[in-house]
């Protein structure tokens, strides 16, 4: 198959030989997958990969990128059901499962990902995508799940005003993730104008770039007017270095931040200024497979539609410089890729 290769910490768009599905395996055909922040960062530092959880960086191997999918079901591998016969259009969490361990697709060498032609899927955790349902709108799923998590996990009540940081595609799946919710109102900070226009698209109400007025002071002023004690609820969804101090230095007593930015480099933090303000922060942790299918219901029910974040359509010939494009964070919120044309 073709594909987009990393080896030897170089990309390539060429041939690799095709996936086998195991026992309890389905081998899937891409029909559409979406470029992610944690690709790049998969290929920039080799050296936080988390083995321990499923990744695995060999230089030596070819490895697969892509784990945002939505693909057809060509073949099942042994011990399957059969309830995935071919044709099936299929997604998943991006999670095999090989003999009591996890390998996460497209950051193992031993779990290619969906920028190939083909990819393989555990039977356990696939789906059916049903027909008609939007295959790019089930691309981006895994993204939009993030968001469902972290906002699912803040516990976010009536009254209480969340403030993200950052218009990405997290970013916006934590307006989606809110707006479900009925919360308002939500604000929305981004150096980039275009970013700002889709939050309020996924249904932000107030928009702040920090390089006009500091997000906390609107944020201030929206309380002020609203008569409300409760202190911020502060989603950071950028993952840039010094951001959380930042966070920590401009927001007020008793704030909870979630950090969803995906931290992927090394970062401190002053623990007695965050302890002085008495500050909850959560890293990570998910998305759990509650946020993941309830994502997809939502997608495939059409409740939510995630497709404004798509800025481009390609094939895997672009896929190279559409990563360098997310690497200097200047493209769309999304790039899907459609490896069979």
């Amino acid at each position: 198959m073709r594909a987009v290769v990393l080896r030897q910490e170089r990309l390539e768009v060429r041939g690799t030989p095709d996936p086998v599905p195991g026992s309890g395996e389905l081998l899937v055909r891409t029909l559409s997958t979406a470029i992610c922040a944690s690709d790049v960062h998969f290929m920039d530092h080799p050296e936080l990969v988390a083995e321990d959880l499923g990744m695995l960086y060999d230089r030596e191997r070819d490895i697969v990128l892509g784990h945002e999918f939505v693909g057809e079901v060509v073949a099942a591998g042994p011990d399957c059901s059969g309830q995935f016969p071919p044709g099936t259009r299929v997604t998943s969490m991006p999670i095999l499962f090989r003999e009591g361990r996890t390998q996460c697709i497209g950051q193992h060498p031993d779990a290619p990902g969906s920028f190939g032609q083909l990819f393989v899927l555990s039977e356990a955790m696939s789906r059916v995508v049903p027909e008609g349902a939007p295959l790019d709108a089930v691309a981006l799923v895994d993204a939009f799940a993030v968001g469902e998590f972290y906002v699912r996990s803040s516990r976010i009540a009536s009254g209480e005003i969340p403030l993200i940081v950052g218009a990405g595609a997290i970013g916006l799946s934590a307006v989606a993730a809110l707006v479900k919710r009925s919360i308002e109102p939500i604000v929305v900070s981004d150096y980039n104008p275009d970013r700002l226009n889709l939050a309020k698209t996924f249904g932000a109400h107030v928009l702040v770039n920090p390089a006009e007025r500091s997000p906390f002071d609107a944020w201030r002023e929206i309380a002020r007017e609203r008569y409300s004690a409760a202190p911020p609820v502060v989603f950071e969804c950028v993952g840039a270095p010094g951001l959380i101090q930042r966070i920590v230095d401009s927001t007020d007593m008793w704030s909870r931040i979630f950090a969803a930015g995906g931290w992927y480099s090394g970062d401190t933090l002053n623990c007695t200024a965050a302890t002085r303000k008495g500050i909850t922060i959560q890293f990570g942790g998910g998305p759990m497979p509650e946020d993941w299918y309830g994502t997809l219901d939502a997608v495939v029910e059409g409740s939510l539609d995630p497709t404004p974040a798509i800025g481009r359509v390609i094939g895997l010939e672009d896929v190279p410089a559409a990563l360098d494009q997310a690497r200097a964070a200047q493209g769309p919120p999304r790039i899907i890729v459609r490896p069979n044309g």
